[in-house]
């Protein structure tokens, strides 16, 4: 018995006998050995389109970014040039001085859509993940039972930003709550003082895509926002103090200048 494949042009003859079904499967052979990424086979739509960056580490290489409706809800969407969501922190085991790995849409969207004081900052939707403390006290991500184990899942926030020196020069930071004041808050919550929520909406991978279906009573104010693209890590005070959480390193920027130039469904 002979080990040795079938020359390629045996293949073609076969193929171009099968008819049309024949052609779309040398198609795809020839598709599935060609070098070509998954973005110029099949091409990203609508929203912010960045060029990769070799500088940046391929999971938080942002390439497209855009959001998108459909009836009262809408859909966060990023590609990036590698695996998105297959790098995470290194734990250290407390903390204070711990790292949040995250992709963030930057929105100007008014924070009181989702239960925030109005005019509050720069509202946000981010997926963070962060192996050393849990901030979603009502979801069991890992489904184990436990509610307190499940920062180094990814998860979904809506965050409050406004810029901090504290943090770095024209660094931002995730709002704080000053102790004894009494803000609007959504009522997921998850009880950090500071302007995050932790809404429990499920982000989904699929090889260089992240997107996370939300729904919104009032459409329309996502409608007519606009919006950004950031991959970044922040970083907790080490005194978990204010500021408490600083966004420390900016892995990369989809417009280059946080312009928010990104219009919902264009």
């Amino acid at each position: 018995m002979s080990n040795s494949l079938p020359h390629p042009r045996s293949h073609a003859r076969q193929l171009a006998s099968a008819g049309s079904a024949g052609l779309a499967m040398l198609i795809a052979l020839v598709l599935g050995s060609s070098p070509l990424s998954a973005h110029e086979a099949k091409p990203h739509t609508k929203g912010i389109h960045s060029k990769p960056a070799k500088a940046v580490a391929a999971p938080f290489d942002i390439v497209h970014t855009k959001i998108t409706t459909e009836g009262n809800s809408a859909i966060f969407h990023v590609a990036v040039s590698g695996k998105a969501g297959s790098s995470k922190p290194t734990p250290i085991g407390k903390l204070a001085g711990s790292t949040v790995f995250s992709y963030v849409w930057p929105t100007s969207i008014d924070p009181y859509v989702v239960g925030f004081e109005s005019k509050s900052g720069i509202l946000a939707f981010a997926v963070t993940a962060h192996p050393d403390f849990d901030d979603t006290p009502l979801f069991d991500e890992s489904q184990d039972g436990d509610l307190g184990n499940d920062g180094g899942i990814w998860h979904s926030h809506w965050v409050v930003l406004q810029p901090d020196e504290a943090c770095g020069k024209d660094a931002l930071k995730v709002v704080d709550i000053p102790e004894g004041s009494k803000p609007r808050l959504p009522k997921t919550w998850p009880g950090l003082p500071i302007l995050i929520d932790s809404p429990g909406w499920s982000p989904q991978f699929k090889g260089d895509t992240i997107e996370v279906r939300v729904p919104f009573d009032d459409i329309g104010a996502v409608k007519s926002a606009s919006f950004d693209g950031v991959t970044a890590a922040l970083r907790v005070n080490a005194s978990v103090h204010n500021p408490l959480l600083c966004v420390a390193d900016v892995f990369k920027v989809a417009s280059g200048d946080l312009s928010l130039p990104g219009k919902v469904d264009q």
